[in-house]
């Protein structure tokens, strides 16, 4: 009887699964950082409050510097120091002031400090109000009105700094270069404001700038001050509008 071989059976090797292939369309780009403008800006929360906040406590702690100088009774250190260039080199107080601010804003760069609005803005805008109140203000006579003149302009430098802070911003560049410091030595900001405010003091008496009664009483009295009216003057930002509401 025959036999009937059965062929073995084939085997069929499977075929790889392919993926689909990859989208062709242009790469995603790569995550920009905030245009200048939002960097200037920063919170766009009641910017209808902000910028006139702004531009107001920029004027007044102008302003209030030139009264300061009327009163003949001895300026803030960094005035001083503005002072003394007036009386060696020429131009006028307000022009030292935004040159001297200009130039610290300089060292911004390597120590990676971003200006804001209102840094360019104190910039701008302090030393042309001190020079335009300089030019209205006349020098009181008696001692007590030149005590009382003084008294009104630290008084006045403290509003002042809550509004342009309260408005938030950003600093004004002569706090940017303390803060950078701080950021990037490690030192205490007591210890790096205290060296900054004694150098240019010192430099501005070299220079012939004039310090008094008025340098000790803005020194004890302008942290008391700020810290006093800032909470009055801070505008809240977006989240804490919401919170509240």
């Amino acid at each position: 009887m025959a036999t009937t071989t059965t062929p073995p059976p084939t085997t069929t090797m499977p075929t790889p699964a392919t993926s689909p292939a990859a989208p062709q369309g242009p790469a995603p780009a790569a995550p920009q950082g905030p245009a200048p403008a939002a960097r200037l800006l920063g919170d766009t929360h009641a910017l209808g409050r902000r910028l006139p906040q702004l531009a107001v406590g920029l004027w007044l702690y102008g302003a209030s510097m030139a009264l300061m100088l009327r009163s003949g009774l001895g300026l803030d250190p960094w005035d001083v120091f503005h002072q003394g260039l007036q009386r060696t080199a020429g131009l006028s107080v307000g022009a030292w002031v935004t040159i001297c601010g200009a130039l610290v804003l300089l060292f911004w760069i390597p120590l990676r400090q971003r200006p804001g609005l209102g840094t360019v803005a104190n910039v701008l805008v302090i030393g042309a109000a001190m020079d335009l109140t300089l030019r209205m203000a006349g020098a009181p006579g008696p001692l007590p009105a030149r005590i009382a003149l003084m008294a009104a302009a630290i008084v006045l430098n403290g509003l002042a700094t809550g509004l342009y802070i309260g408005a938030r911003f950003g600093s004004g560049p002569r706090d940017g270069l303390m803060t950078g410091l701080h950021r990037r030595t490690g030192r205490s900001l007591r210890l790096i404001r205290t060296g900054i405010e004694l150098t240019v003091l010192a430099a501005g008496l070299l220079l012939g700038g004039t310090a008094g009664i008025g340098t000790v009483a803005y020194a004890l009295a302008i942290g008391p001050l700020a810290q006093f009216f800032l909470p009055w003057c801070t505008v809240p930002t977006t989240g804490q509008t919401s919170r509240k509401g």
